[in-house]
């Protein structure tokens, strides 16, 4: 069990003997729904210039995967550094309903039941360790983690949280900071009306071979690169305020999407075009990490890398419960031979695929085979292209290499060459040429299902009945306050719970980690939430 005190306890072993280098600033700038699709990825239909010079003072990844096609599990992931399929985090969306639930008008896929995802008992919300270390932690704002979030997250959380509001900004003694900016701008929901200047030529738009070229589909594709380039302006904005702040040599940039382009057959898909994200780093001059600018890393990064990444870059040991491998940093690990994939729910369509991919070849494992990969998804046909497949299948008018979007049952295994069928058209599972691959991902698929306790078909009450006991939310235990000869030390029965307080004047719950020392005379504050139960109630303890 991770409780306060050994969070304590682990901070004060990770510190070195010898005098410590000034801490590193992380700045995540993070979009909505793209895929690479930037000139510096080789596509030079994009206007992205100022991610394009991103790149060419960074580091470009080329095999970054989120663990989803779609947001609200991958955030999880990204927020907890765990997999999804572990916490019944997998179902789009586990704490609320789509919001085209209007169209959906059968009784029983309206009445899908909500949760919150609830992980095991050690698993925290990885920027509460940055916060116990001292990193002033904000998040603008974006957060949809199939959990409501604890207290102790964030410094602050919202569509003002700026690094520019810590404490002692522009000084010496100014925190450092993780910050995260989550841009809307290539968001799904932008292609169903225009948003940004039509700036992109319809007829140069490629449609790649598993979606029907046609006009509504160039015109989704073509609003991607609009938005796309709107995007881009917004990048360099918040690149020149960190200049401007002279916090450019001592801040790690990371920017990412969070998962593939909001386009058919891509969001929602265990496929490249779903999973595969630009991945840009770039380092302050002299960082260890740093290489020539400009160079690419073929390393498999997968979203669960990320959490155990940011702590490594501030100088703090990923704990145990992270089960991926930080990819830059004092505690880089060793690089991954796989990453894994799923899909489960889309509001409201039953699914469940999971998956691995290796450095060329994909595996993909169909649990319900009996399902068409184009189930009903109101939310996603709001796009003219989307709507238009599905009239198209409807008409069983789709081409050869559109099987994946017309077939009414899927095989149980599909296997890819992604070097040499990089759209993952051609399925190779029954090929014997390729057994010998297919064993190897299939055994690595059925090992992570193992070790990540994957829920794999349960879905609404059957889930929920696997996560809280009886089937019913259970609230965290009230934190005890305990004041001894001036220290006080707070605790909490609830395995796995999150601890904060305030002292008078505090406007933000502080990370408990360690027994202080408060004022005399002063109030003390604690609650307690561990991720998926109910927060405790608050407690005081007058001085």
């Amino acid at each position: 069990m991770f409780t306060a005190p050994l969070l304590a306890a682990f901070l004060l072993t990770a510190a070195p003997d010898a005098a410590p280098a000034p801490p590193v600033n992380v700045l995540w700038i993070t979009c909505e729904d793209l895929s690479p699709r930037l000139d510096s990825y080789g596509d030079p239909l994009a206007r992205t210039p100022h991610l394009d010079r991103l790149a060419a003072e960074g580091t470009r990844y080329t095999h970054a995967f989120g663990v989803y096609g779609v947001c609200s599990p991958n955030r999880f992931t990204l927020i907890t550094g765990t997999y999804p399929t572990a916490a019944g985090a997998g179902p789009m969306r586990t704490v609320k309903r789509t919001s085209a639930l209007a169209d959906v008008t059968d009784p029983v896929l309206r009445a899908i039941p909500t949760w919150e995802a609830t992980p095991p008992a050690p698993v925290r919300c990885f920027p509460e360790l940055l916060r116990a270390a001292g990193y002033y932690c904000t998040n603008n704002s974006k957060q949809d983690y199939q959990f409501t979030p604890p207290v102790t997250v964030w410094d602050e959380s919202g569509k003002k949280a700026h690094w520019r509001n810590r404490p002692g900004h522009g000084t010496a003694e100014a925190a450092p900071f993780f910050a995260v900016f989550n841009l809307m701008t290539t968001h799904e929901s932008k292609l169903h009306e225009r948003t940004s200047p039509a700036i992109t030529d319809r007829a140069a738009v490629t449609v790649p071979p598993f979606l029907p070229d046609t006009l509504a589909m160039r015109e989704d594709f073509a609003r991607q690169y609009d938005n796309l380039a709107v995007l881009d302006e917004e990048v360099g904005a918040l690149l020149a305020e960190l200049d401007a702040d002279g916090l450019r040599e001592n801040t790690v940039v990371m920017f990412f999407s969070d998962h593939g382009d909001g386009l058919p057959r891509h969001k929602r898909w265990v496929y490249d075009s779903g999973l595969q994200v630009p991945l840009i780093v770039r380092f302050p001059a002299g960082h260890p990490d740093r290489g020539e600018p400009g160079t690419t890393n073929d390393r498999l990064v997968s979203f669960v890398d990320f959490a155990p990444t940011v702590l490594s870059l501030a100088g703090i040991e990923p704990p145990a419960w992270l089960p991926g491998p930080a990819f830059l940093g004092e505690y880089a690990g060793e690089p991954r031979e796989y990453v894994f994939a799923a899909r489960d729910r889309m509001d409201p369509a039953p699914e469940t695929i999971r998956a691995a991919r290796g450095p060329r070849f994909k595996y993909v494992r169909n649990l319900r085979p009996d399902l068409p990969y184009w189930g009903f998804v109101p939310y996603r046909d709001r796009a003219a292209g989307a709507a238009e497949i599905t009239d198209l299948i409807a008409r069983n008018a789709l081409g050869p290499d559109q099987w994946q979007l017309s077939g009414a049952s899927k095989p149980q295994e599909e296997l890819y060459d992604t070097q040499a069928d990089p759209h993952e058209i051609r399925n190779l599972a029954a090929d014997p040429a390729y057994a010998d691959v297919l064993t190897d991902l299939r055994t690595a698929t059925e090992r992570w299902m193992e070790q990540t306790n994957d829920s794999r078909t349960l879905d609404g009450a059957e889930l929920i009945a696997t996560l809280w006991p009886n089937g019913q939310q259970p609230r965290t235990a009230k934190p005890l306050i305990l004041e001894a000869d001036g220290l006080v030390t707070i605790r909490c029965e609830t395995a796995g719970a999150s601890i904060g307080y305030k002292l008078p004047g505090d406007q933000t719950w502080r990370v408990y980690a360690e027994p202080f020392t408060p004022e005399p005379g002063a109030t003390v504050r604690a609650i307690a939430h561990r991720i998926g139960w109910k927060p405790s109630q608050v407690v005081r303890l007058e001085n």
